[in-house]
């Protein structure tokens, strides 16, 4: 039960926040990006706080289902989740048992990055116009894989084949961690990967990188080339990692949050720590957090209408 000093005195429920461990929930299972960020963000913020930031992950449904089991629990500040673009996704693939704007109570982006395409040594194509023309000349025949229907690592691959007119067949994993083991294994040859993920199988020669799919270059991966550059002008695709509280959570609770969290992001250690990762700190205000989701949610809904892409 939620204490009623939360709604008689917020302040002073803020100024002793937290005086217990915090619960982290993460969407997806461990070894992806997103669990990478966290634990990363969650570390920092025990330093900071001396309390344990405690990950849990709770994989599935593009963060469905974690999401599902967040905003139910009490808008106290001791369950906090961190959001992806699957968050911004979901509302046009599966019907939802809440809303993904009203229900939460956005704190700040705390990072973005882009992903990084990268191949199974067994695959011969050694840059873009090789992958399009190998996959030209075996239409349907080459898998990839995705950390889930809906995720910027699926959504990178079928932009990708809409704008070369290759065919792939999808091989959706419930999460970065087990896609990328698949990867490892030769189950599937083909990964838009979010960089934090893969960057240390690309950097030992497991994988093979060829491509980001952002602006420019990545500073993870200096000499590896854009989409966009190789051969496709206005490729462009990158993802990013927030963190929300659940509505309702007293606005005092939520500013301490996000204090801390920019305190953490401004942190050299951690900076580093995500720049090797292939991640870049953001830090943004709770409304600038909320409109930029209200903006992707409308920005992929109209992609995914376009492109037919239903959840399995």
């Amino acid at each position: 039960m939620m204490s009623p000093l939360l709604f008689l005195c917020p302040g002073l429920a803020a100024q002793n926040y937290p005086a217990k461990p915090v619960r982290f929930i993460v969407g997806f299972p461990p070894g992806g990006t997103n669990d990478i960020v966290a634990r990363a963000l969650g570390q920092k913020l025990t330093e900071q706080t001396g309390q344990q930031f405690i990950i849990d992950n709770r994989g599935g449904a593009n963060t469905a289902i974690a999401s599902e089991l967040f905003v139910r629990t009490p808008p106290d500040g001791y369950t906090i989740m961190l959001n992806a673009p699957g968050h911004a996704t979901n509302p046009a693939l599966i019907k939802l048992p809440f809303d993904s704007i009203k229900d939460f109570a956005f704190i700040t982006c705390a990072a973005e990055s882009m992903n990084l395409v990268v191949l199974h040594p067994s695959f011969p194509p050694r840059n873009v116009k090789e992958l399009i023309a190998i996959s030209k000349q075996r239409p349907g025949q080459i898998n990839y894989g995705s950390s889930g229907i809906g995720t910027t690592v699926h959504l990178s691959a079928e932009l990708f084949q809409y704008m070369t007119g290759v065919k792939w067949v999808h091989i959706p994993y419930k999460g970065a961690g087990p896609a990328v083991i698949e990867l490892l294994a030769g189950h599937h040859v083909l990964y838009f990967g979010n960089v934090p993920s893969v960057i240390n199988h690309a950097r030992s020669g497991k994988l093979r990188a060829i491509a980001v799919t952002g602006a420019k270059r990545s500073t993870a991966a200096p000499d590896v080339p854009t989409v966009s550059e190789s051969g496709i002008p206005g490729f462009l695709v990158t993802t990013w990692y927030g963190v929300s509280a659940p509505a309702k959570t007293p606005r005092p609770i939520i500013d301490k949050l996000h204090s801390e969290i920019v305190r953490a992001l401004n942190s050299q250690d951690l900076k580093t720590r995500l720049s090797n990762d292939g991640a870049d700190p953001v830090g943004n205000t709770p409304e600038q957090y909320t409109a930029f989701v209200e903006s992707e949610i409308a920005k992929w809904t109209k992609v995914i209408k376009a492109a037919g892409i239903k959840a399995e």
